[in-house]
């Protein structure tokens, strides 16, 4: 993402008339998981606001309550959907599990650096834990975050986030709709430019709204995907990395990894620079066209393929010798990075147009970048060869 990966959750009133929306938000990882089936109804209109035919959604954000304790769920004790046995409660738990497991790795890759952990509750149900290394050994940054989320979708956010925005179909009768929602987002920026930017999210939608509700049917989804942003091309690292992400999605289906490979290179595309942010992975959105048991399970086997396709990687590159010159690229590919989290990333701009906790939109953002006025790299060059791939995505295995 880029993206941002702050940990955060958004709850939206019912249609009142327009006014500026208030936001208060110690993270906000739900929106920044740059989902399509979520923060993507809201990309289009401008301060948070949902406009159908003179009416105006508002956009807040519950206060956060830190806490002292990690929780042993945040899932509400009166949803039907505690019992361990849920989707809900079984998601949670695999997100939770990956983030104590992918920040052991790294904490153990790193050698000196350790994680600040924040926790936070909403009083309307849900929460997240926030955690970041910064400045570590090997690690300028990383964050690994997860969030559960309550709130409640106007029927005009309903119809938008299912590409519906006619204002005569079913959706117009519909009343609020609840929703929950669950994810873990991550961005992991290292010191040296021979080792890569690893990002990775995976997220759990669903509407709860009552069965009789018109318009506005019981639903759920999955999102999720991994990419690398490299610096250098070392292939044996790029290949090692998509044969992880090739070997997940085959365990469920066979057309997953090319058909998810080119939605990555597709999605983290750079329109003003005509380039991709990195060399891509997987990335899939509103996937509910399986069985629900299945992509639970698909989800889960590539949330725990992070650690072994990207910590191999780090440990043979952490010591590798650099340049100044060396150092400078991966500064002015970093600035690729933030371009593309700063103008496209979903979560990120909606973060900023409706007033959120800055600190934790853009933590995802690397600690240093570099701009530099009409920089060419030498055609032929280990520079030219990563520009090169950026834009034109090429099959690695």
């Amino acid at each position: 993402m880029a993206y941002s990966i702050s940990n955060s959750s958004f709850l939206l009133s019912r249609p009142s008339p327009c006014h500026k929306p208030s936001l208060s938000a110690t993270s906000h990882s739900f929106l920044s998981l740059h989902s399509a089936s979520t923060a993507r109804q809201f990309s289009s209109h401008s301060a948070g606001r949902i406009r159908r035919g003179g009416v105006c959604a508002a956009v807040a954000i519950e206060k956060e309550v830190p806490e002292n304790e990690r929780p042993e769920t945040f899932l509400r004790s009166a949803d039907p959907a505690a019992v361990s046995t849920s989707v809900r409660a079984r998601f949670e738990k695999m997100i939770r599990d990956v983030q104590d497991e992918v920040c052991a790795a790294l904490e153990a890759a790193d050698g000196t650096g350790k994680f600040k952990e924040d926790v936070w509750s909403r009083p309307g149900g849900g929460g997240g834990i926030s955690r970041v290394l910064q400045d570590g050994t090997v690690f300028e940054k990383a964050g690994v975050n997860v969030s559960v989320v309550y709130g409640t979708m106007p029927p005009e956010a309903y119809r938008a986030a299912k590409g519906n925005t006619g204002a005569d179909n079913e959706g117009a009768k519909a009343g609020p709709v609840p929703f929950f929602a669950a994810g873990i987002s991550s961005v992991l920026h290292p010191k040296n430019p021979f080792a890569p930017t690893l990002h990775f999210n995976y997220r759990y939608f669903e509407t709860d709204a009552p069965k009789d509700a018109p318009g506005a049917p019981r639903q759920w989804w999955f999102g999720g995907g991994t990419d690398l942003t490299p610096s250098y091309i070392i292939e044996e690292d790029v290949k090692h990395f998509h044969s992880i992400q090739k070997k997940a999605c085959d365990k469920f289906d066979p057309t997953f990894y090319p058909r998810f490979k080119k939605w990555c290179d597709d999605y983290f595309y750079i329109k003003h620079r005509g380039e991709r942010r990195g060399l891509g992975g997987i990335f899939f959105d509103d996937m509910n066209d399986y069985d629900q048991e299945m992509l639970l399970g698909f989800a889960t086997e590539c949330a725990k393929s992070v650690v072994p396709a990207y910590i191999p990687i780090i440990e043979k590159r952490k010591d590798t010798p650099f340049t100044e010159e060396h150092k400078a690229w991966q500064q002015l590919r970093r600035g690729r990075y933030v371009e593309f989290n700063l103008v496209y990333d979903r979560g990120t701009t909606f973060g900023l147009k409706t007033g959120g906790r800055i600190e934790s939109i853009l933590v995802s953002l690397p600690l240093t970048a570099r701009w530099q006025y009409d920089h060419q790299p030498e055609v032929g060059s280990e520079e030219w060869k990563l520009l090169d791939a950026c834009i034109n995505p090429k099959e690695w295995l």
